[in-house]
């Protein structure tokens, strides 16, 4: 490896790393600000106090807070200097964050139209028959793959009906007539408030929220639409696997 290569690796991760290096060193930086103005203070305490003995002896007065400022403010030009850099690494940490948080979401948007664009094609050239076949099939593969006898299964009422969450993956017990309800009701709250996020949901269905639930919903240009599909899981149990005809989206209420 050459020297140019080696150099270039390592500003690559240095690039990669940014935030992390940044935030170490606005730690590291706040620890030695604390240090550097504890000892400053204690410098400063001891000059004052044989500044002051001093003029004492000679029978002068005490010395004006403009004249201990003078006297000690060389003191504290490291705390000073430490401060600058931790308050700089910090801003420069956040906006870099930022940025890539940034990039994300426009990727993760671009994502989500390409995908919304294929189901649609998908749909307009199967028609709405073969296309709920498709789902249905997907559905099933999905609680193939996940046994309700490994799930926790959640119970959210007397109903015994079992369901399967696709966006979350998690049985619950409920029935048609309250997913239609939980439907309508979210769907009023969008043209009420023009939108709703997915614990809107999930609270209207008595499912507990989850970590990005409120990080994604819909609003007015994106309505709540739930599809339906009838399954079976692996010990042959009727299943109501529960789907969005439209993925519920990030940054739902921008579109207001």
């Amino acid at each position: 490896m050459t020297l140019i290569d080696l150099l270039r690796r390592t500003e690559k991760m240095v690039v990669d790393n940014s935030p992390a290096l940044m935030t170490a060193v606005g730690v590291v930086g706040t620890l030695t600000t604390a240090y550097l103005t504890g000892r400053a203070s204690f410098k400063a305490a001891k000059a004052i106090n044989i500044e002051e003995g001093w003029h004492q002896t000679q029978g002068e007065d005490i010395l004006t807070s403009r004249e201990k400022m003078k006297l000690v403010w060389k003191l504290y030009i490291p705390a000073m200097a430490t401060t600058a850099l931790t308050v700089t690494a910090i801003v420069f940490a956040n906006r870099v964050g930022s940025r890539r948080a940034a990039a994300v979401a426009v990727a993760y948007s671009i994502t989500e139209k390409a995908f919304d664009e294929y189901k649609d094609k998908i749909k307009e050239k199967l028609g709405p028959g073969k296309e709920q076949a498709v789902r249905d099939e997907i559905a099933q593969d999905r609680i193939t793959r996940n046994p309700v006898d490994s799930r926790e299964v959640l119970i959210t009422g007397t109903n015994e009906v079992l369901c399967f969450e696709m966006y979350s993956g998690r049985y619950f017990q409920s029935d048609m007539e309250t997913l239609r309800k939980a439907e309508n009701t979210v769907n009023r709250q969008i043209i009420g408030d023009g939108s709703a996020s997915l614990t809107d949901f999930y609270y209207q269905v008595g499912l507990p929220s989850t970590k990005s639930s409120d990080e994604v919903g819909w609003n007015l240009d994106h309505m709540l639409e739930l599809k339906f599909s009838a399954t079976l899981t692996p010990e042959n149990k009727p299943c109501i696997a529960v789907d969005f005809r439209v993925t519920p989206i990030r940054h739902y209420y921008k579109h207001l």
